[in-house]
């Protein structure tokens, strides 16, 4: 895939220390039992037995320490190889289709997942076998929130941000998409060497459930969504610009959004298949970025609701296959935990023979 794609357990690149005032007296992460001093975060590192014996997860709903990569740190372009792959290629979970693999290839509507995880030795997992494996060490309420989640989720309509250069409002554009049950969102990236404060607080952790993919150019980021199956749909004001009221939202559509001064680019709204917007009542002529981004996603899960009674429209499979990837973002040590199983998986195989 030409995109680095961003599938957010909390990044395992990086051992952080907790600010001082928020040193506990238990260790602050009971990631399935691998017990970690008071200072650090757990990176991802040789197997352990002991992560596949463990007791369950003990904390369902607070989790302040997991994932402290701020949407500056996981967001700004600082690709580890010429190839823009090395840390964000490892942060993939279950293995992803190619973009030739969509309904071009007569597959239908387009799903990103294939139904394996590459586990310890290449061994492949199903879905089937990392729910199976996992649910024990994630408690009843944590377990009954995902799966809400996931049947709430689809990838028909996706969120593209371009150029923005406030990532307060990309956080709350990431924030708005997991709410709404919108799946899969684009950044298009801007100077590369833009720096950007702190917004975690505004996302509040939204950027771990979303499958968050970075392009380098709105011409890479679009000829690729188009491979997929989506028309372009670009949010501009002009007299061409149809109202999002007027718009059947049931065909998969990318929603572009552009940056806080410039607008989309002109090489977005070449491509794009058409142009939207929301009509304004008042005196202003235009919404805050994010604010356009919640709104537009939300009137096009409104009327996806109308006109198919209802946003998601995974198949069964699909949702199986998707609960899996959330299990394995639940926590970084819950790869830890399948990759022990597929080493034990592989023993077996080779036992028999």
């Amino acid at each position: 895939m030409a995109s680095r794609t961003l599938s957010f357990s909390s990044l395992a690149s990086a051992f952080a220390p907790f600010p001082p005032r928020s040193r506990l007296t238990h260790p602050p992460l009971r990631l399935l039992g691998l017990h970690l001093s008071s200072g650090h975060l757990l990176r991802a590192s040789t197997l352990s037995t002991a992560a596949a014996t463990a007791a369950p997860d003990a904390d369902a709903d607070a989790d302040p320490y997991e994932g402290v990569d701020t949407v500056e740190h996981l967001l700004a372009p600082k690709p580890t190889s010429p190839g823009g792959g090395g840390r964000m290629s490892r942060l993939m979970k279950l293995q992803r289709r190619a973009d030739a693999d969509g309904p071009a290839a007569g597959r239908g509507r387009w799903f990103p997942y294939l139904d394996a995880f590459r586990g310890a030795g290449g061994v492949e997992v199903t879905s089937q076998e990392v729910v199976e494996v996992l649910e024990p060490y994630i408690l009843e309420p944590r377990r009954d929130r995902i799966r809400h989640a996931v049947q709430s989720r689809s990838y028909s309509v996706c969120l593209v941000v371009e150029g923005l250069s406030d990532f307060g409002n990309v956080s709350a554009a990431f924030r708005s998409a997991d709410a709404l049950g919108v799946q899969s969102v684009h950044v298009i990236s801007c100077e590369a060497n833009k720096r950007y404060r702190d917004n975690r607080h505004v996302s509040m952790g939204a950027e771990k459930w979303l499958d968050i993919e970075l392009w380098n150019s709105a011409a890479e980021c679009l000829h690729a969504l188009k491979k997929r199956g989506y028309r372009i749909a670009s949010t501009c004001l002009g007299t061409e610009s149809v109202s999002v009221y007027d718009m059947d939202w049931s065909h998969p559509t990318a929603i572009i959004v552009g940056n806080e001064t410039m607008g989309i680019s002109d090489a977005a709204l070449k491509l794009s298949d058409l142009h939207c917007c929301v009509p304004m009542k008042g005196m202003v002529d235009s919404f805050n970025v994010s604010v356009a981004a919640g709104i537009l996603m939300h009137h096009a899960v409104c009327d996806r609701v109308s006109r198919l009674g209802q946003h998601s429209d995974l198949s069964p499979e699909e949702n199986r296959i998707l609960l899996a990837e959330f299990y394995l973002r639940h926590r970084e040590s819950t790869t830890t935990v399948i990759h022990e199983y597929a080493k034990r998986k592989a023993d077996n195989v080779v036992a028999k023979l």
